[in-house]
C-alpha cells in the first residue's frame, strides 16, 4: 500500500479491563510492571461536550512510548459515557486496542477512507500527580464503531500532555519492560481474511505471512493475527473468550532471565517460547504476555 500517508502508525496503548482493579493491580506488580498511581477519568460523551468524571479509573505501565493501561470499573453508578460496562458484561480481560496518532482529525479522516464507521473526536482528561504538582492529562481520542471490530474496542488516540503520562520515575520497571512491541489477534476462520484486510486499510500497511500469523507493521510495533483454528499452534491451552478476540501482546525487556525470575519469584508460572517466555492470560487477568528481548 505503498503512497498511503500513514497517520496512524504505531501502538498507542493495549487496556485490560476488569471489574477489580486492586486484583490486577497486585498481579502486574507481581509481573514485575511499575504502575502509575490510580487516577479517575473524566470523559467527553459527545464531540464537543466537556469531560465529566466516569466509572472508570486506571493505573499503567509506562513505557515513554506505549504504555499498558490496567482499566478498572470503579463505581457503578457513576456515568459511563463510553460503555465500559457493557463492554465489561460481555467479558473482562484483554478489550482495548488504541492505536497512535500525532494528528487525530486527519487519523479519523483516515478511519473513514478504509471504510471504517467511527466517532467524532472526543475528550479525555485525568489529573495525575506530578514532581511539579497535579497537572491534568489531556487527550483526544476517535472510537471505532465496536460492531465494526468485535474482535477489540478499537480507537485511535493523540496525546496532547504525554509528559504528564510517560513520567521517568514511572518508567522504570523491576522485569525490565521497555514496551509493548507487538499485539496478537485471534480471527474466527471465516472473518479472518477481513479482519486482516480491514487493519491493512487502517494502518495503509500489507500484512507478510509468519508462519500462522498474517503481520502488519507499523513504525511502532506491529498487529499480528491468526485464525481461530491455527490459534492452538501460537497459544496452546489458552482460554477462547469470544470467536474473534484480543489474545496476547508481547513486551520487550532488557534481559530475559532477568524478567522470568521476577515473575517467577512471585509465584507466577511462565512457559518458554522460542524467542523467549509466555504467561497465560489464566494468569494475567485475561491477557497473554509473550515476553521478548530488546
Amino acid at each position: 500500500m505503498d503512497g498511503v500517508q500513514k497517520t496512524i502508525d504505531a501502538i498507542h496503548h493495549t487496556g485490560i479491563l476488569t471489574r477489580d482493579l486492586d486484583g490486577l493491580e497486585r498481579r502486574y506488580t507481581d509481573l514485575g510492571f511499575t504502575l502509575s498511581p490510580r487516577s479517575r477519568h473524566l470523559l467527553s460523551a459527545r464531540p464537543g461536550e466537556l469531560p465529566t468524571e466516569g466509572c472508570t479509573a486506571n493505573r499503567c505501565a509506562l513505557f515513554g512510548g506505549s504504555y499498558l493501561e490496567l482499566l478498572g470499573i470503579v463505581d457503578e453508578s457513576a456515568p459511563d459515557p463510553w460503555h465500559t460496562k457493557a463492554m465489561a458484561d460481555e467479558y473482562e480481560g484483554f478489550r482495548l486496542l488504541n492505536l497512535e496518532t500525532g494528528d487525530i482529525e486527519a487519523a479519523r479522516g483516515q478511519l473513514v477512507a478504509a471504510g471504517v464507521h467511527a466517532s467524532g473526536v472526543l475528550d479525555l482528561e485525568r489529573d495525575v500527580e506530578t514532581e511539579d504538582g497535579t497537572r491534568t492529562v489531556r487527550a483526544r481520542a476517535v472510537h471505532v464503531d465496536p460492531s465494526s471490530t468485535p474482535e477489540a474496542m478499537l480507537g485511535v488516540a493523540q496525546h496532547l500532555t504525554r509528559e504528564y503520562v510517560h513520567q521517568p520515575r514511572y518508567r522504570s520497571h523491576p522485569n525490565g519492560a521497555r514496551g509493548i512491541t507487538a499485539v496478537l489477534i485471534v480471527a474466527v476462520d471465516a472473518e479472518a481474511a477481513a479482519i486482516t484486510e480491514r487493519y491493512g486499510r487502517i494502518l495503509g500497511a500489507s500484512a507478510v505471512r509468519n508462519g500462522a500469523r498474517a503481520v502488519l507493521e507499523m513504525g511502532a510495533g506491529q498487529l499480528e493475527i491468526v485464525r481461530a483454528s491455527d490459534a492452538g499452534a501460537v497459544l496452546p491451552g489458552e482460554p477462547i473468550p469470544a470467536p474473534s478476540y484480543l489474545a496476547a501482546m508481547t513486551i520487550a525487556v532488557d534481559e530475559l532471565g532477568v524478567a522470568r525470575s521476577t515473575i517467577e519469584d512471585a509465584g507466577v508460572p511462565t512457559h518458554g517460547t522460542a524467542e523467549g517466555f509466555f504467561v497465560s492470560a489464566r494468569d494475567a487477568y485475561g491477557a497473554g504476555l509473550f515476553f521478548v528481548e530488546a
